[in-house]
């Protein structure tokens, strides 16, 4: 059962890959470093899921860490998106398609959230779609760096784009009944 402690190992871990946020952004635009900028948001990528497995292998869950970690993910994303968009490293299309899905869906979350809505855990596409978005993003990101093989890594990114964004609409519209059936089940719990 999740604890209300907020001082956590997992909570730590959250942070510190939110305190990495300004530095992609400082790489990206004060150091022109499209590289760096690249290997650390598929970083902050690759170790999404590292403070959810320190919370249940060490007991470490709390209600704080459910909702910091989820906004925490969506912070990062949603600014390093907006940020490659600013930089011209990935076609404006693709990140208004991704940018409007994620506004979108946090903002029907949040709402709901507060209107009564019941949490419910991000179903198996949810975290697919994630996944490879979190890498189309850097691999599209390092081929626009120019190094060796660039041309083949933002293939790489697009193989993962394109799917994950298809992806990210299906969930989208898939959450719609969910929402509805969790703000009603808060709802029925209030009035008791």
């Amino acid at each position: 059962m999740p604890s209300r402690q907020i001082l956590t190992v997992p909570n730590l871990i959250t942070l510190l890959r939110l305190c990495c946020l300004p530095i992609f952004l400082w790489l990206l635009f004060s150091v022109e470093d499209r590289g760096a900028a690249a290997w650390l948001l598929g970083g902050l990528g690759a170790t999404d899921w590292v403070d959810g497995w320190v919370a249940r292998r060490f007991n470490q869950q709390s209600n704080f860490g459910a909702i910091f970690d989820p906004s925490v993910d969506r912070c990062l994303f949603i600014v390093s998106v907006f940020a490659v968009m600013i930089d011209k490293s990935i076609p404006v299309w693709f990140c208004v398609a991704v940018l409007v899905r994620e506004i979108f869906v946090s903002g029907a979350m949040s709402i709901a959230t507060l209107f009564g809505m019941q949490r419910f855990a991000v179903n198996i596409w949810g975290k697919r779609y994630t996944f490879l978005l979190m890498f189309a993003v850097p691999l599209i990101l390092l081929g626009k760096a120019d190094g060796a093989g660039s041309q083949w890594v933002t293939t790489a990114g697009w193989i993962c784009g394109i799917p994950a964004l298809v992806m990210s609409y299906t969930t989208a519209f898939a959450y719609a009944p969910q929402i509805r059936k969790q703000l009603h089940a808060g709802r029925a719990l209030r009035r008791g």
